[in-house]
């Protein structure tokens, strides 16, 4: 296991072949793609990043995994910096989005073929790198499998591979070879896969699939595993179910885990802590309940959260008043000093659909019509109208409503959120 720690992280594509040369964000021909990374994986955690779609999440766990090259910065796995490294000896695994399993191999096979390539080239050297023999991995087993594979005889890995289809009786086997059945057929029965093992991909479904791709990455004994959105491809039940198995194994094993998905509900059920990325930049780290409650923008609290949080254009009466042309709503004694230097100006409210509620008339509650209602049995989500709002509610499923109906919405005065309209920061710096 290690810690994973990235440090000032550039990532720029030129926009054009001219540009091929560009460097960090000062070149006006390049296009930054991650701009002032910073970011600390602690050893054995389960980080998630999160993000819409071309915010750079999989493009950073790209650069992790060394598939893509960093512009400028540096990532370091456990003491070593792993820029100049190619992917194979940074000891990380990285699962998929398109399973990416070999279609002529069988499951055992593929579960083995990373295994089977380990110390294939470690008696070579790198220039970059000062002609210094290329490093062993950092786990003891592997480097046990890699000394085995790296002496073993120049005819012993074309035997085994010509007599692998043979009846076990004619088959030749290795000491490497025993020591690669033993851990693919460990991996197989965690991930409940032990009988797929004569199986070619074809044959599988979804999530079997998904389980071997996951399986080839643990084979390897990794110090990181990388997931970039490995449950996409998933239906809504087998993500569930899925979801659950690599968070249970991701504990039992205790492996550093990145993982990169778009669906912030993935992110708040398996993280330790979720990093909120935004056009190329972080914009939270936080635990999941931390990023719920205590969101560092406007971006993080729209994004965080479902349905999105409302928010209302306000004006700031210090102490503790807010003032819309619909309503008026005093806060809490603890913003009295917050809201001192805002006095008489705009700010932005924050209001999560979950902390409205269907309320009597009254100057601090709004004034709406129903234009949209959906009924899931557990909750009732409502759009509302107003006059100069639209406002979203979730309400208990036992609210006998119709569209058309005139309500009432009260603002739950203890749940409210702040933001500076110009820097969409939060008011809230506690």
């Amino acid at each position: 296991m290690a810690q994973v720690a990235i440090e000032n992280l550039y990532k720029t594509f030129p926009k054009s072949r001219q540009a091929a040369d560009a460097t960090l964000d000062t070149d006006p021909n390049a296009l930054a793609v991650l701009k002032r990374i910073n970011l600390t994986i602690d050893d054995g955690e389960f980080m998630v990043l999160v993000g819409p779609s071309g915010c750079g999440k999989s493009t950073l766990l790209r650069l992790i995994s060394g598939l893509e090259e960093a512009t400028g910065g540096s990532i370091w796995v456990g003491d070593r910096k792993v820029n100049d490294l190619p992917p194979k000896l940074r000891d990380t695994a990285m699962v998929f989005q398109s399973y990416a399993l070999y279609p002529h191999l069988s499951v055992y096979d593929n579960l083995a073929f990373g295994l089977r390539r380990m110390g294939a080239d470690l008696e070579t050297t790198l220039p970059d790198l000062g002609k210094k023999p290329l490093p062993l991995s950092d786990s003891p087993a592997n480097q046990e499998l890699e000394r085995l594979l790296t002496a073993s005889r120049w005819w012993e890995k074309p035997l085994v591979a010509v007599t692998r289809r043979l009846p076990p009786g004619l088959r030749y086997v290795s000491e490497a070879e025993r020591l690669i059945d033993q851990r693919v057929r460990a991996v197989a029965k965690m991930l409940q896969i032990d009988l797929l093992l004569d199986r070619y991909p074809r044959q599988l479904s979804g999530g079997q699939k998904q389980r071997v791709a996951l399986g080839r990455a643990m084979a390897r004994n990794p110090q990181v595993f990388l997931m970039d959105e490995p449950l996409s491809n998933l239906d809504a039940k087998l993500r569930m179910e899925t979801r659950a198995q690599i968070v249970n194994l991701q504990r039992q094993l205790g492996i550093t885990t990145i993982y990169v998905t778009h669906d912030q509900v993935e992110a708040m059920t398996m993280g330790h802590r979720i990093a909120v990325m935004n056009q190329g930049q972080i914009q939270q780290v936080a635990t999941p309940l931390d990023l719920y409650n205590r969101p560092a923008n406007r971006f993080v609290a729209g994004f965080i959260g479902s349905p999105p949080m409302n928010f209302i254009p306000v004006q700031v009466q210090a102490p503790f008043l807010l003032i819309h042309p619909e309503f008026r709503l005093s806060l809490p004694s603890h913003w009295d000093d917050r809201l001192l230097p805002y006095d008489h100006r705009p700010a932005l409210l924050g209001i999560r659909p979950e902390h409205l509620s269907l309320a009597l008339p009254a100057p601090k509650n709004i004034r709406g019509h129903i234009t949209h209602l959906e009924a899931l049995g557990s909750e009732t989500y409502l759009t509302v109208q107003a006059d100069t709002l639209t406002l979203l509610a979730k309400v208990p499923p036992d609210e006998i409503v119709r569209i058309g109906d005139e309500v009432w919405l009260a603002v739950a005065p203890e749940k409210v959120h702040l933001f500076d309209p110009e820097s969409d920061a939060t008011l809230w710096l506690g």
